[in-house]
């Protein structure tokens, strides 16, 4: 089968049970997903709705305890350069400088020096940080490191981007701008993205499709396709109608929950 035929990720009935003294906690119940390459899809959901771990499964930083996600149809074992995580505290090496940062992947796998240089050069371009190349983290705005962030995954060769509430931290106006500037690096690099976040005007702005999760435990309630047009206009009645939509299932769950 071919790679367009196929999905990138799937998960099949994946659960994860979390072990401790004070018993058992079961975070996420029988998830089921598909992915194609190139998609930008959203997962919303409440806190602790199992948001972060099936992230961090697809990531192969955690291991399900039920179930199997795979990419490429080969499963998940571990973590992958190919699968790139984006974590709202940014998670950069203060002491190495933008250009360091972005580098560090490709140069922990040996590349050579020069084309260590021109993969750091076209990613540093492709986000706007050009001019910050020997900057430290401690020296950049938060909207600024996260695009360092994000370069750093792209340099490093991921062909899914995996993002657990990346502008979260962020001031309203900031959040925004970066919003519209993935949009772009996204249309023009048409890399897969897997979003996480609570958001619901984020959920629709960003992505194609929205993945409602309801919580206790996390379970896939709602697997929703965003047909509205770009750039989306978050004043228009169908956005509204969309996000009225969401909201009645977010609200849902939480009644569920209080019951």
């Amino acid at each position: 089968m071919s790679e367009t035929a196929r999905p990138i990720l799937s998960l099949h009935n994946v659960g994860k049970i979390y072990e401790s003294k004070g018993g058992s906690i079961e975070a996420l119940r029988g998830a089921r997903m598909e992915v194609a390459k190139g998609e930008f899809v959203c997962l919303l959901g409440a806190s602790g709705c199992g948001k972060s771990t099936l992230l961090r499964i697809v990531a192969g930083f955690e291991t399900a305890t039920s179930g199997e996600a795979l990419m490429w149809g080969v499963p998940i074992t571990g973590p992958d350069p190919s699968r790139g995580m984006v974590f709202q505290d940014y998670g950069l090496f203060p002491w190495l400088t933008v250009r360091q940062n972005i580098g560090f992947g490709p140069a922990s796998r040996g590349r050579p020096a020069r084309e260590i240089k021109e993969t750091v050069d076209h990613f540093m371009d492709l986000v706007g940080l050009g001019r910050f190349a020997d900057v430290y983290p401690h020296q950049l705005s938060g909207g600024m490191k996260q695009r360092v962030a994000i370069a750093r995954v792209l340099a490093n060769e991921a062909e899914v981007v995996l993002m657990d509430e990346p502008f979260g931290a962020l001031d309203a106006l900031t959040r925004e701008r970066l919003q519209d500037e993935l949009l772009e690096l996204w249309e023009r690099t048409r890399l897969t993205v897997l979003f996480v976040t609570h958001a619901i005007e984020e959920a629709i702005v960003l992505s194609g499709r929205v993945i409602v999760m309801s919580p206790g435990p996390g379970r896939i309630d709602t697997d929703l396709t965003v047909g509205l047009q770009r750039p989306r206009d978050v004043s228009a009645p169908d956005f509204n109608d969309l996000r009225r939509e969401l909201a009645a299932k977010l609200h849902s769950h939480h009644a569920k929950v209080a019951a």
